[in-house]
């Protein structure tokens, strides 16, 4: 037993609190065990899991095959850095390639790197293909995006939390707004070598765009030779119903940038996957990462591959997904002002002349659900692809009751 073991709930919440910067302010709960979409705190107590790690957990808590596959990889490897090759390399970067119907794959560790990884080879194929000329390059994004914490990512975020006193800020965006291609086009010239989206945007509230918005990006990036990159690291590997939110246009970018779930929840692995025209653009020595694609994360990738390669997870998001939205949109006009998503994903958001977001979710907790909010009064909701239909009815309950 731990120390913070020895101490009840609001002794051991106090603790970590007065011991860590407050980058986070997480609910009072401390969570000691998971299994499936279920979590135990220290004094017992259990909760449903609706935020899944921002879909890191889309196979649950410690789903049997992923911890098989990272308990054999421990007994034999954990790192040798790309300096040399090892055996779980070739399986990991083919099985993803090929999820993806992609040529290659470049293995990093959190999703920010992989949105950086992006960046810097969307630059250089406009320096090195598209002839771009020196520093020159931008990138359109869209306003309210969420793509991660380092310094040139916050430049182009329009969060103030996020992106406030952390300039000077790296030059080279056009910000444009969300779901509207007619700004998309005007932003997009000459110097334009890549537009760079979340398919749904999930830390703005669950924002799904309008219908052939990424169609209609896709045809715009041919049409101007630019590259589109998916961000879909919180909506891809069947989150939204599909393998990937871009497929469910029929949409296929020219890069997915991957995080969260690809990891299973337990190892930090991301990757960006793109045809050789693309990735091929990067020489020895160019770009890289000590843990970047070691043999421990692509053991565990790989299992995530296999779990995804047979649909049954993609289907069961979308079934669970409609019993799931179908239930919330009989709250709307009950105490929630509208209800956005697809698959096992959704935005809540719950009257503020009722309550905020977090008053929202410490009530949830308070009953058993883990769920997070997002600007104001909207709240996430995201459990593990393995919850069951009867917890799902039983959480909507529960927000029926608070509100």
């Amino acid at each position: 037993m731990t120390a913070v073991d020895a101490l009840r709930t609001p002794e051991a919440a106090a603790e970590a609190e007065a011991w860590t910067a407050h980058n986070y302010h997480p609910l009072p709960v401390v969570i000691a065990e998971g299994s499936g979409a279920w979590v135990t705190d220290i004094d017992g107590r259990r909760y449903l899991d609706c935020l899944a790690g921002y879909s890191a957990l889309n196979f649950g808590h410690r789903h049997p095959a992923l911890i098989a596959a990272a308990r054999a990889q421990l007994d034999r490897l954990t790192l040798t850095s790309r300096a040399f090759i090892h055996d779980q390399f070739a399986e990991f970067c083919r099985g993803l390639a090929q999820l993806a119907g992609k040529d290659l794959v470049l293995p990093m560790n959190t999703g920010a790197e992989a949105v950086e990884t992006g960046i810097k080879v969307a630059r250089k194929w406009g320096y090195r293909v598209k002839g771009v000329p020196d520093d020159q390059a931008t990138i359109v994004v869209a306003e309210n995006n969420f793509h991660g914490r380092t310094t040139t990512i916050v430049s182009f975020s329009t969060d103030s939390d996020a992106r406030a006193d952390y300039g000077p800020y790296t030059p080279g965006f056009r910000i444009v707004k969300y779901g509207d291609l007619a700004a998309l086009r005007d932003a997009v010239d000459d110097t334009t070598v890549a537009v760079l989206l979340e398919p749904i945007q999930g830390e703005a509230g669950v924002l799904v765009p309008p219908e052939g918005y990424l169609a209609g990006v896709r045809e715009l990036c041919t049409e101007r030779h630019v590259l589109f990159l998916a961000d879909e690291i919180q909506s891809g590997l069947g989150r939204t119903g599909a393998t990937f939110a871009c497929e469910q246009e029929g949409v296929s970018p020219d890069a997915y940038l991957l995080g969260k779930a690809l990891g299973g929840g337990i190892v930090p692995v991301s990757a960006m996957v793109a045809d050789r025209e693309v990735l091929g653009v990067l020489r020895p020595g160019e770009h890289g990462s000590t843990f970047g694609g070691n043999p421990l994360a692509c053991a565990v990738g790989s299992a995530v591959v296999e779990l995804l390669r047979t649909g049954a997870f993609q289907e069961r998001s979308r079934t669970l997904g409609e019993r799931l939205h179908a239930r919330l949109r009989t709250l709307v006009g009950q105490g929630v002002v509208a209800v956005r998503g697809r698959g096992l994903w959704a935005g809540v958001d719950i009257d503020p002349a009722r309550m905020t977001g977090r008053q929202a979710c410490e009530k949830l907790a308070e009953r058993g659900v883990l769920a997070k909010d997002t600007h104001g009064s909207t709240i996430r909701l995201a459990p593990p692809l393995v919850v069951e239909p009867e917890d799902i009815d039983w959480a909507v309950d529960q927000l029926a009751a608070i509100l």
